[in-house]
């Protein structure tokens, strides 16, 4: 999923069922066609290692490309704060002590949005991904 923004309201919505490596350069080749780009902003935790890797490093690239700014934050900004899926019977949950892993009872899948006016104050300068997962 991909919104663009113009003065922090929604303007254009792309969505993508394929994996981040086939949908992100394509959703990007229409977006660089009809826009310029100022700064990126994306989901750099929790969610699938691999994906979140991916973004990071395609728009890492891309905001280097461009001369963009490249700004995160966390998954749960964008699903009301729902438990997010993480690996077999395991879910990401935010709580007090900050992002912890454990089964969730309802095993409801959280559906992200985004929003239709952009809160650049949710987001840090500090892009890196963050990996809650422990090593295997």
């Amino acid at each position: 999923m991909a919104g663009v923004y113009d003065k922090n309201s929604l303007i254009k919505e792309y969505k993508s069922d394929e994996p981040a490596s086939e949908a992100l350069p394509k959703i990007f080749d229409e977006i660089l066609h009809d826009y310029d780009i100022g700064a990126l902003f994306y989901i750099n935790t929790p969610g699938s290692f691999m994906s979140i890797k991916v973004s990071y490093v395609f728009l890492k690239s891309l905001s280097i490309a461009v001369k963009a700014p490249l700004f995160a934050c966390e998954g749960f900004a964008f699903n009301g704060n729902a438990p997010i899926k993480a690996l077999g019977s395991q879910w990401f949950f935010k709580e007090k002590e900050g992002i912890v892993l454990k089964p969730n009872p309802a095993e409801e899948a959280s559906s992200f949005a985004l929003p239709f006016v952009l809160d650049k104050n949710m987001f840090s300068t500090e892009s890196e991904p963050l990996y809650i997962l422990p090593a295997v």
